[in-house]
């Protein structure tokens, strides 16, 4: 992280979030701002702006927010291990067991995404058919 922070805007754009809606992830839990500026502003860094593209991500697939929220402490656990914390927080999960939640959550997102492909493969057939019809005169 090179330690820049981005008020909420600037994230917002980036993300193509609405305010609102990173506000709502804040109030529940699962983005934080890194800091505050002196003003109060809600300050954000290049990790928060990854978290919230997880979010943005998961959010059309149907995973609910404790679903979001499950698999970012899982992805932030193995983050910790992979830095050499694992000591620090040996009284959670195995490793591996952190590892099956991220392959479930991937098997989810997979299959959401077959489904999405087929419902997005019927609309083109609609469209094709009324484009078809509107040629007929």
């Amino acid at each position: 992280m090179d330690g820049k922070h981005m008020r909420i805007g600037e994230v917002a754009a980036r993300t193509e979030l609405s305010l609102r809606t990173i506000r709502h992830y804040e109030e529940t839990g699962l983005v934080i701002p890194s800091a505050r500026s002196q003003g109060g502003f809600r300050l954000y860094t290049e990790a928060d702006v990854a978290r919230l593209m997880v979010i943005r991500r998961m959010k059309p697939l149907g995973f609910t927010l404790d679903q979001m929220r499950d698999l970012l402490d899982a992805t932030d656990r193995l983050d910790r291990d992979a830095g050499g914390e694992e000591d620090a927080k040996r009284e959670g999960p195995s490793r591996d067991a952190l590892l099956e939640r991220v392959r479930a959550y991937e098997r989810a997102a997979t299959e959401q995404v077959g489904k999405l492909r087929v419902q997005l493969s019927r609309a083109e057939d609609f469209a094709a058919t009324l484009r078809a019809r509107l040629a007929e005169g």
